[in-house]
C-alpha cells in the first residue's frame, strides 16, 4: 500500500492528476494508511486549482490527527493564499513549533510577521532558518526586507515627530491666557506663534521696553506647563533612532530550530556545563525555561556562569525565563 500511496504522490506531482485521481478511488484506505490517503486527496485537489476544496480536505484531516504537519502547513498555504492571515499564522505557527521544524513553514510566517509588524519576531525567525541554512536565498532575501522595514518604520516615526512638532510650533501666541501687557510686548517683539517665542532668549525679552520678570515669569509659567521653554531647540535630533535589538526572546507559541540544539553546542567553561548537567539542562530549550535567580542559586554557580551563559544564548536569539 506504501508504494502505492508514493506513486500517486508522485503522479499528482507530476500533473496525471485523471491518473490519481483513478487510482484514489481504488485505494481501499486502512487506518494506518486512512491520513495519507486524505492527505493525497488534499493534495491533488490543490493542484488541480480548487484550493477550496483542498482546504476543507486538509481541515478534515487535521480534525482527525492535529500532529499531521504537512496537512497543517498546506492548510496554511490555503488559508494564506485565500487572505485568511489569522488562520494561516495559526497553522504556520502550529508547524513550526512541532519537531523537526517545517522551514518553509518558518519562513512563510516570518513573511506574515513582518506585514504585521512584527518585525523582531520576523527577524528572529529568518536567522534561525539562515543559522541551519546559510545559503537559503529567499530567507535571506526576506531578511534584507525586514531589515530595510526598521528604517521605514523609523523614517516614518521621525517624520511624524517633526510634523507633531511643526503643528505645535504654529500655535499663534493669541491662543494663549496672557496678561494683555505681555501680549502687546510679544506682538511688538514680532512673536506670533509659540515657534517665534521658543527662539527668543530671556535676556533678548527682558532688554526688551516695558518687559519686565513679571511678564517674563507669566510667559515661562505658561510654558512650563506645554512642558516647554524659553530658548529650548525646536528641532527633532537628526541621529538616526535606536536601532531595534537583533535578537529576541523566542516567542511562546514558536519552538525556533535552535531550541533544539544540545547545550553542549554552546561555548561554556567546564564549571557552567557541569552545573547544568547537575540540572538535567540537555537543550537550548530546557536552558530557557530556567530563570537567573534558579540558576545563580546553584551550588558554585556565579555571576560570570551566568553573564557567560546569557552572552552564548543571545548569539541564538534566545535568553533565560523572566524572574519572578
Amino acid at each position: 500500500m506504501t508504494g502505492t500511496l508514493e506513486a500517486i504522490a508522485v503522479q499528482i506531482r507530476t500533473g496525471r492528476h485523471e491518473e490519481a485521481q483513478k487510482a484514489l478511488e481504488a485505494v481501499k484506505p486502512t487506518t494506518e494508511t486512512r491520513n495519507e490517503v486524505a492527505f493525497l486527496r488534499g493534495y491533488l485537489q490543490e493542484l488541480s486549482f480548487d484550493r477550496a476544496g483542498a482546504a476543507r480536505t486538509y481541515q478534515e484531516l487535521l480534525d482527525h490527527d492535529p500532529e499531521h504537519t504537512e496537512a497543517a502547513f498546506r492548510a496554511a498555504v490555503m488559508c494564506d493564499l485565500a487572505g485568511d492571515e489569522e488562520t494561516a499564522t495559526d497553522l504556520y505557527e502550529r508547524c513550526a513549533a512541532k519537531p523537526p521544524a517545517h522551514v518553509n513553514a518558518i519562513v512563510n510566517l516570518a513573511v506574515l510577521y513582518e506585514d504585521d509588524g512584527r518585525l523582531q519576531e520576523a527577524e528572529a525567525l529568518l536567522k534561525s532558518v539562515l543559522d541551519e541554512y546559510p545559503n537559503h536565498h529567499r530567507a535571506s532575501q526576506l531578511l534584507k526586507s525586514v531589515e530595510s522595514s526598521y528604517h521605514m518604520l523609523y523614517d516614518e516615526h521621525t517624520q511624524r515627530e517633526r510634523d507633531r512638532q511643526d503643528a505645535v510650533l504654529d500655535v499663534p501666541i493669541a491662543d494663549f491666557e496672557l496678561s494683555v501687557r505681555s501680549r502687546n510686548c510679544l506682538k511688538q517683539m514680532n512673536i506670533r506663534t509659540l515657534g517665534d517665542l521658543l527662539r527668543i532668549t530671556e535676556p533678548e525679552m527682558l532688554a526688551f521696553k516695558n518687559f519686565g520678570e513679571t511678564s517674563l515669569n507669566e510667559i515661562k509659567t505658561m510654558l512650563t506647563q506645554r512642558g516647554l521653554k524659553i530658548g529650548q531647540p525646536i528641532q527633532p535630533p537628526e541621529e538616526p533612532l535606536p536601532v531595534a535589538p537583533a535578537f529576541v526572546r523566542a516567542s511562546p507559541s514558536i519552538a525556533p530550530i535552535h531550541t533544539r540544539r544540545p547545550v553542549a553546542e554552546l561555548q561554556l567553561s567546564v564549571r557552567s556545563r557541569k552545573c547544568l548537567q547537575r540540572l538535567g539542562i540537555t537543550t537550548l530549550g530546557d536552558l530557557m525555561q530556567r530563570s537567573e535567580s534558579e540558576l545563580l542559586a546553584i551550588k558554585n554557580f556565579g555571576q560570570t556562569s551566568l553573564t557567560e551563559i546569557k552572552r552564548q544564548l543571545a548569539v541564538f536569539g534566545l535568553a533565560l525565563r523572566p524572574s519572578g
